[in-house]
């Protein structure tokens, strides 16, 4: 049975899309098969992990609105283990395609129904809003990982957002659970990131993961490279970071090494 991570913040910026691509890429290094869906329009999980959105013609987009299966636009990666769902710029157009159809939250849900047991691992990169394909994501996840960055206004936002993962909960999605808050961006230097980690800690406690990820050059020049910071530079700070954080959630959710 394939578990479904959201990883969700309607705040920009906080290293969401990051978060996901090299959560994926990691999980896939430790040879867990699993699928990065990109749910943004933006389509920066695409083109991080090699693909060039331009040249998508089928996106998760056809599988929400014109019922495509999922198991038809799967595109393998150049990382053994990760295949991406990806997406383009017509996902912007679904949030209004959608609002007349029936079950229109649920249609994430459907689509990756027939494909979910293929994989141990899918990865969702929502995006930066908490509109209806965000809520299709959360109700399509077991799971949601919420990244907050440590820097000023950290916690703005996400009131609203561990709100209407409430509402999923009671509507939509009762077996929701929130998977860890991940606190990324981290200088060490800078007491405001010590401070907003001391913040964070004491308010959410156990939801909090135990891996921070660093600020890193190596994370922010990954994606102009096209791929994870793991096959940009394995030794850096960021890439261990990630690897530190699958390993948590594996060891979380008691799910057992690949033979």
């Amino acid at each position: 049975m394939g578990k479904i991570i959201a990883v969700a913040n309607q705040k920009g910026g906080v290293g969401k899309t990051t978060s996901a691509i090299n959560l994926a890429a990691s999980l896939a290094a430790l040879e867990y098969k699993t699928l990065l869906v990109d749910a943004d329009p933006q389509a920066n999980a695409t083109s991080g992990v090699g693909f060039d959105p331009k040249d998508i013609s089928k996106s998760i987009y056809e599988c929400m609105v014109d019922n495509v299966k999922a198991e038809n636009i799967i595109m393998p990666s150049n990382i053994d283990f990760l295949d991406l769902i990806p997406s383009h710029i017509d996902l912007v157009g679904a949030e209004v395609e959608m609002i007349n159809l029936p079950d229109r939250e649920v249609k994430m849900k459907e689509a990756l129904a027939p494909i979910k047991d293929r994989y141990d691992f899918i990865i969702i990169d929502c995006s930066p809003s908490l509109g209806l394909i965000t809520v299709n994501s959360l109700t399509a996840a077991n799971s949601v990982i919420i990244p907050v960055q440590c820097e000023y206004f950290a916690l703005e936002g996400l009131g609203k957002l561990l709100n209407t993962i409430k509402i999923i909960q009671s509507r939509l999605n009762q077996d929701l659970e929130i998977e860890g808050i991940l606190l990324t961006m981290y200088d060490v230097r800078l007491r405001l990131s010590n401070q907003v980690v001391e913040e964070v800690q004491l308010h959410f406690q156990q939801m909090v993961f135990e891996t921070i990820i660093p600020r890193n050059v190596k994370l922010s020049e990954s994606p102009s490279f096209g791929v994870p910071a793991l096959l940009h530079d394995a030794d850096s700070k960021g890439a261990i970071s990630y690897l530190n954080l699958a390993r948590e959630i594996v060891e979380k959710n008691g799910i057992l090494q690949p033979q």
